[in-house]
Protein backbone atom coordinates (compact mmCIF):
# COMPACT_ATOMS: atom_id res chain seq x y z
CA UNK A 1 0.00 0.00 0.00
CA UNK A 2 1.61 3.10 -0.50
CA UNK A 3 1.89 5.82 1.69
CA UNK A 4 -0.07 9.28 1.93
CA UNK A 5 3.53 11.09 1.52
CA UNK A 6 4.11 8.76 -1.69
CA UNK A 7 0.68 9.29 -2.93
CA UNK A 8 1.62 13.22 -2.44
CA UNK A 9 4.91 12.72 -4.51
CA UNK A 10 2.97 10.92 -7.44
CA UNK A 11 0.54 14.01 -7.26
CA UNK A 12 3.38 16.14 -7.64
CA UNK A 13 5.03 14.09 -10.27
CA UNK A 14 1.74 13.95 -12.58
CA UNK A 15 1.70 17.85 -12.19
CA UNK A 16 5.45 17.70 -13.32
CA UNK A 17 4.59 15.80 -15.92
CA UNK A 18 1.58 17.09 -17.40
CA UNK A 19 3.61 20.72 -17.24
CA UNK A 20 6.69 19.19 -19.16
CA UNK A 21 9.29 18.50 -16.74
CA UNK A 22 11.03 15.35 -17.18
CA UNK A 23 9.89 13.07 -14.33
CA UNK A 24 13.13 12.80 -12.17
CA UNK A 25 13.12 16.82 -12.15
CA UNK A 26 17.05 16.82 -12.13
CA UNK A 27 18.66 20.56 -12.19
CA UNK A 28 21.99 19.00 -13.36
CA UNK A 29 23.64 15.94 -14.01
CA UNK A 30 26.98 15.67 -12.37
CA UNK A 31 29.74 13.91 -13.64
CA UNK A 32 29.88 10.20 -13.84
CA UNK A 33 32.23 7.63 -12.56
CA UNK A 34 33.38 7.08 -16.47
CA UNK A 35 33.46 10.86 -16.63
CA UNK A 36 35.64 11.63 -13.89
CA UNK A 37 38.44 8.64 -14.53
CA UNK A 38 38.88 10.41 -18.24
CA UNK A 39 39.60 14.17 -16.34
CA UNK A 40 42.88 15.39 -17.17
CA UNK A 41 44.70 18.40 -15.76
CA UNK A 42 42.46 21.27 -14.05
CA UNK A 43 39.20 19.22 -14.28
CA UNK A 44 40.96 16.46 -12.84
CA UNK A 45 42.89 17.97 -10.73
CA UNK A 46 39.18 20.59 -9.09
CA UNK A 47 37.30 16.93 -8.43
CA UNK A 48 39.65 15.41 -6.27
CA UNK A 49 40.69 18.48 -4.72
CA UNK A 50 44.54 18.07 -5.15
CA UNK A 51 45.18 21.31 -4.60
CA UNK A 52 49.08 21.26 -5.26
CA UNK A 53 48.27 20.20 -8.15
CA UNK A 54 45.91 22.99 -8.60
CA UNK A 55 48.70 25.48 -8.22
CA UNK A 56 50.65 23.93 -10.84
CA UNK A 57 48.00 23.63 -13.35
CA UNK A 58 47.47 27.65 -12.77
CA UNK A 59 50.66 29.12 -12.63
CA UNK A 60 51.36 26.77 -15.86
CA UNK A 61 48.68 29.39 -17.21
CA UNK A 62 46.23 26.49 -17.66
CA UNK A 63 42.97 27.86 -19.04
CA UNK A 64 40.50 28.53 -16.00
CA UNK A 65 37.13 28.23 -17.61
CA UNK A 66 37.65 25.25 -19.73
CA UNK A 67 34.89 22.89 -20.06
CA UNK A 68 34.52 19.52 -20.25
CA UNK A 69 32.34 17.50 -22.69
CA UNK A 70 28.83 18.81 -20.99
CA UNK A 71 30.44 22.40 -20.82
CA UNK A 72 31.08 22.07 -17.18
CA UNK A 73 34.22 24.34 -15.57
CA UNK A 74 36.38 23.08 -13.49
CA UNK A 75 35.18 25.17 -10.61
CA UNK A 76 31.78 23.78 -11.63
CA UNK A 77 33.21 20.23 -11.27
CA UNK A 78 34.74 21.18 -8.01
CA UNK A 79 31.24 21.71 -6.90
CA UNK A 80 30.12 19.07 -7.49
CA UNK A 81 32.42 17.27 -5.64
CA UNK A 82 31.93 19.66 -2.62
CA UNK A 83 35.73 20.32 -2.45
CA UNK A 84 35.74 23.68 -1.32
CA UNK A 85 39.06 24.59 -0.79
CA UNK A 86 39.65 24.26 -4.70
CA UNK A 87 36.59 26.40 -5.37
CA UNK A 88 38.04 29.09 -3.39
CA UNK A 89 41.68 28.62 -5.23
CA UNK A 90 40.32 28.62 -8.96
CA UNK A 91 37.90 31.54 -8.09
CA UNK A 92 40.89 33.32 -6.19
CA UNK A 93 43.16 32.44 -9.30
CA UNK A 94 40.85 34.17 -11.39
CA UNK A 95 37.59 31.17 -12.21
CA UNK A 96 34.33 32.32 -13.41
CA UNK A 97 31.90 32.07 -10.86
CA UNK A 98 28.58 32.30 -12.66
CA UNK A 99 29.28 30.79 -16.33
CA UNK A 100 26.64 28.17 -17.20
CA UNK A 101 27.33 24.39 -18.14
CA UNK A 102 25.01 23.11 -21.53
CA UNK A 103 22.17 22.80 -19.42
CA UNK A 104 22.31 25.60 -18.37
CA UNK A 105 23.07 25.79 -15.09
CA UNK A 106 25.62 27.88 -12.42
CA UNK A 107 27.74 26.81 -9.76
CA UNK A 108 25.26 27.97 -7.16
CA UNK A 109 22.25 26.20 -8.61
CA UNK A 110 24.44 23.01 -8.55
CA UNK A 111 24.90 23.56 -4.75
CA UNK A 112 21.45 24.55 -4.52
CA UNK A 113 20.09 21.01 -5.52
CA UNK A 114 22.77 18.93 -4.13
CA UNK A 115 21.55 20.98 -0.31
CA UNK A 116 24.99 21.73 0.20
CA UNK A 117 24.99 24.94 2.01
CA UNK A 118 28.69 24.96 2.98
CA UNK A 119 29.78 25.05 -0.74
CA UNK A 120 27.21 27.44 -1.24
CA UNK A 121 27.88 29.75 1.41
CA UNK A 122 31.74 29.93 0.33
CA UNK A 123 30.47 30.36 -2.96
CA UNK A 124 28.30 33.65 -2.38
CA UNK A 125 30.63 34.90 -0.13
CA UNK A 126 33.18 34.94 -3.23
CA UNK A 127 31.35 36.78 -5.11
CA UNK A 128 29.21 34.15 -6.91
CA UNK A 129 25.18 35.43 -8.04
CA UNK A 130 22.24 34.05 -6.60
CA UNK A 131 19.98 36.14 -9.33
CA UNK A 132 20.93 34.42 -12.33
CA UNK A 133 18.42 32.67 -14.64
CA UNK A 134 19.78 29.32 -15.22
CA UNK A 135 18.32 25.70 -16.61
CA UNK A 136 16.29 25.01 -19.62
CA UNK A 137 13.14 25.92 -17.41
CA UNK A 138 14.47 29.96 -17.37
CA UNK A 139 14.17 29.63 -13.45
CA UNK A 140 16.72 30.60 -10.74
CA UNK A 141 18.85 28.27 -7.81
CA UNK A 142 15.62 29.52 -5.54
CA UNK A 143 12.95 27.68 -7.45
CA UNK A 144 15.10 24.92 -7.52
CA UNK A 145 16.30 24.23 -3.79
CA UNK A 146 12.86 25.28 -3.12
CA UNK A 147 11.09 22.71 -5.17
CA UNK A 148 13.05 19.78 -3.39
CA UNK A 149 12.27 21.62 0.02
CA UNK A 150 16.00 22.39 1.30
CA UNK A 151 14.91 25.57 3.67
CA UNK A 152 18.38 26.28 4.73
CA UNK A 153 19.65 26.88 0.76
CA UNK A 154 16.41 28.83 0.35
CA UNK A 155 17.12 30.90 3.28
CA UNK A 156 20.51 31.84 1.97
CA UNK A 157 19.25 32.49 -0.97
CA UNK A 158 17.15 34.94 -0.09
CA UNK A 159 19.67 36.47 2.18
CA UNK A 160 21.24 36.96 -1.03
CA UNK A 161 19.26 38.67 -2.85
CA UNK A 162 17.71 36.06 -4.84
CA UNK A 163 14.50 36.96 -7.25
CA UNK A 164 11.30 36.09 -5.03
CA UNK A 165 9.06 36.41 -7.51
CA UNK A 166 10.73 34.77 -10.59
CA UNK A 167 8.43 33.52 -12.97
CA UNK A 168 10.36 30.55 -14.85
CA UNK A 169 8.67 28.96 -18.44
CA UNK A 170 6.37 26.88 -16.84
CA UNK A 171 4.90 29.63 -15.32
CA UNK A 172 5.98 28.54 -11.25
CA UNK A 173 7.13 30.89 -8.80
CA UNK A 174 9.76 29.03 -6.06
CA UNK A 175 6.33 29.58 -3.63
CA UNK A 176 4.09 27.33 -6.04
CA UNK A 177 7.25 24.60 -6.80
CA UNK A 178 7.36 24.79 -2.85
CA UNK A 179 3.92 23.37 -3.20
CA UNK A 180 3.11 21.48 -6.45
CA UNK A 181 6.70 19.92 -6.41
CA UNK A 182 7.14 19.66 -2.28
CA UNK A 183 5.89 16.79 -0.57
CA UNK A 184 3.93 18.99 2.33
CA UNK A 185 5.95 17.86 4.87
CA UNK A 186 8.70 20.13 7.42
CA UNK A 187 11.64 21.24 5.55
CA UNK A 188 8.66 22.37 2.41
CA UNK A 189 6.56 24.11 4.95
CA UNK A 190 10.14 25.94 6.59
CA UNK A 191 11.00 26.76 3.26
CA UNK A 192 6.99 28.50 2.24
CA UNK A 193 8.22 30.16 5.77
CA UNK A 194 11.05 31.71 4.43
CA UNK A 195 9.71 32.66 1.13
CA UNK A 196 6.20 34.16 2.98
CA UNK A 197 8.46 35.50 5.69
CA UNK A 198 11.10 37.40 2.77
CA UNK A 199 7.90 39.06 1.17
CA UNK A 200 7.00 36.69 -1.99
CA UNK A 201 3.91 37.80 -3.49
CA UNK A 202 1.13 35.12 -2.48
CA UNK A 203 -1.01 36.15 -5.53
CA UNK A 204 1.13 35.00 -8.38
CA UNK A 205 -0.59 32.41 -9.99
CA UNK A 206 0.24 29.37 -12.23
CA UNK A 207 -0.94 29.01 -15.86
CA UNK A 208 -4.55 27.79 -14.55
CA UNK A 209 -4.53 30.81 -12.64
CA UNK A 210 -3.97 28.88 -9.51
CA UNK A 211 -2.83 30.23 -6.40
CA UNK A 212 -0.57 28.88 -4.00
CA UNK A 213 -2.94 29.01 -1.30
CA UNK A 214 -5.13 27.28 -4.03
CA UNK A 215 -2.89 24.43 -4.75
CA UNK A 216 -2.03 23.53 -0.99
CA UNK A 217 -6.12 23.18 -0.57
CA UNK A 218 -5.85 20.98 -3.68
CA UNK A 219 -3.02 18.67 -2.22
CA UNK A 220 -4.31 18.14 0.95
CA UNK A 221 -1.43 20.43 2.70
CA UNK A 222 -3.16 21.45 5.65
CA UNK A 223 -0.35 22.85 7.10
CA UNK A 224 1.23 25.02 4.10
CA UNK A 225 -2.63 26.20 3.44
CA UNK A 226 -2.85 27.59 7.03
CA UNK A 227 0.74 28.66 6.53
CA UNK A 228 -0.24 30.69 3.57
CA UNK A 229 -3.66 31.94 5.16
CA UNK A 230 -2.47 33.32 8.21
CA UNK A 231 -0.45 35.55 5.73
CA UNK A 232 -3.29 36.72 4.00
CA UNK A 233 -2.44 34.63 0.86
CA UNK A 234 -5.93 34.92 -1.32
Amino acid sequence: MRTPRALRLAAGLALALAAGVPGAALAQVAPSVAEAKAYEGLHRAAWQGDLPRLRTLIAGGATLDARDARGRTALQVATHARQREAIRLLAQAGASLDLLEDDRYDAVTIAAVADDPATLALLLSLGASAKQVTSRYDGTALIAAAHLGHDEVVRQLIAAGAPLDHVNNLHWTATIEAVVLGDGGARHQRTLAALIGAGAKLSLADRQGRTPLQLAVARGYTAMADQLRAAGAP
